[in-house]
């Protein structure tokens, strides 16, 4: 049986605070960050938990984001569970902790807050930052609002704690940031049944001292025990393999999640009016959502529209994707990032995850909503409309995208 959600815990918050809210009620033990726009509020909100006594765990101020990454490392390694969050070029600035975080296989959280990159400045939001670090072994999860922002920090502490894989938890800048829902608020007694006290596979005890993450050669090679252990690259591969498995964790938390709060997240995407579409929009976090109404003004007219909305995009959910678009014959990825000299990275998924497959739908991408450009729904209606002749000329897609903007 589902439980009923109790209206008594439902606030108006803002995504930073619902962020923080989460990793209050997963009992977070080590919080370092650095103040960035806008993610600032997010940790602020989490000092105060701290100062006021609500919240039993250290947190530790640092003179960038680099070093909040390097605190919550060394945290997690002797035990602790930690917590960061950051944007934009903390972010960048974070890069080669990422990697070492990854591969060292520690199960830290961080709220990524989605906003653009520089140069020119721009504290407003697109997805750049997040996608530009897609290939740092970190699992990344994608919220659509601020109750997928709270109960996602939650999910993903049990996530990482089972795979051992550290988990970016992503929410648009500002659009969710500083916009405040209602969010309705598990009980510290029902989330500890949820996540259990965190069991760490690293130990460091002065009474059994051990070396990690020391210099690895390409092969396997033979340590001062007699134990054969792993190359550089059979490492890589057990990294590899534990997040293309993570589906399967993702999946069973978020239906473990569901059963106790009522809110059930069983899946690595969602779907809205997919089941008659032949014309399907694919999107990510709040992007996605405006689609709906785009897609409610293109029914309307006669077309049979469907929304695809990623949740999770590491591991891409290659076998989820083929099958929500098993009927469509156009699909229209709207992307908050470009890689540059390509295309924007949701459009390369989707068409890797389409090849070879039984899908031949026609696949157009737009660049959408860069530097917090506003993305109104009739915008992406006119996008599909746009698209709709390549369904008469058989082009499969166009080479570079098509940019949403004035030039």
């Amino acid at each position: 049986m589902t439980k009923q959600n109790n209206k008594t815990n439902i606030r108006l918050l803002d995504g930073n605070q619902a962020a923080a809210e989460g990793a209050k009620l997963s009992r977070v033990q080590v919080i370092a960050a650095y103040p960035i726009t806008p993610q600032t509020p997010l940790t602020e909100t989490l000092s105060e938990f701290v100062e006021k006594g609500e919240l039993n765990a250290e947190y530790v101020a640092v003179e960038g984001e680099h070093s909040a990454l390097a605190v919550c490392t060394s945290a997690s390694m002797v035990g602790a569970r930690a917590f960061t969050a950051t944007s934009a070029h903390g972010l960048a600035y974070m890069h080669e902790m990422l990697h070492w975080a990854a591969g060292a296989r520690l199960p830290i959280i961080l709220a990524c807050v989605n906003r653009a990159l520089g140069a020119p400045w721009n504290i407003l939001n697109d997805q750049q930052d997040s996608i530009s670090q897609r290939d740092t072994g970190w699992i990344q999860i994608y919220a659509r609002n601020n109750q997928e922002i709270l109960d996602s920090i939650i999910q993903a502490y049990k996530i990482a704690e089972t795979v051992y894989v550290p988990v970016m938890v992503c929410f648009d800048g500002y659009v969710l940031s500083h916009t405040e829902m209602p969010v309705d608020i598990p009980s510290q007694d029902d989330v500890d049944k949820f996540l259990p006290p965190y069991k760490p596979h690293t130990i460091l005890d002065p009474a059994n001292p051990k070396n990690y993450n020391l210099v690895t050669l390409a092969d396997p090679r033979v340590n001062a025990e007699g134990m054969l252990c792993h190359g550089y690259m059979e490492l890589r591969y057990l990294l590899q393999e534990a997040i293309q498995d993570s589906a399967e964790t993702i999946i069973k938390v978020g239906q473990e999640f569901g059963e106790l709060f009522g809110r059930s997240y069983a899946n690595l995407l969602w779907e809205d009016k997919m089941n008659d579409a032949d014309i399907a929009i694919v999107a990510m976090g709040s992007l996605a959502m405006e689609a709906i109404v785009a897609a409610d003004m293109l029914r309307e007219e006669g077309h049979k529209v469907g929304i695809l909305g990623l949740r999770a995009f590491r591991p891409f959910p290659k076998a989820d994707v083929v099958k929500a678009l098993q009927k469509s014959r156009l699909v229209v990825v709207f992307d908050k990032n470009i890689s540059y000299g390509s295309e924007g990275a949701t459009c390369s998924e989707i068409k890797s995850a389409l090849y070879g497959s039984s899908v031949k739908a026609v696949i157009r991408n737009f660049i959408v909503g860069l530097g917090g450009r506003d993305v109104k729904a009739r915008e992406l209606a006119d996008a599909v409309r746009k698209s709709l002749p390549l369904l008469e000329t058989g082009i499969l897609n166009t080479e570079y995208p098509e940019w949403v903007c004035y030039i």
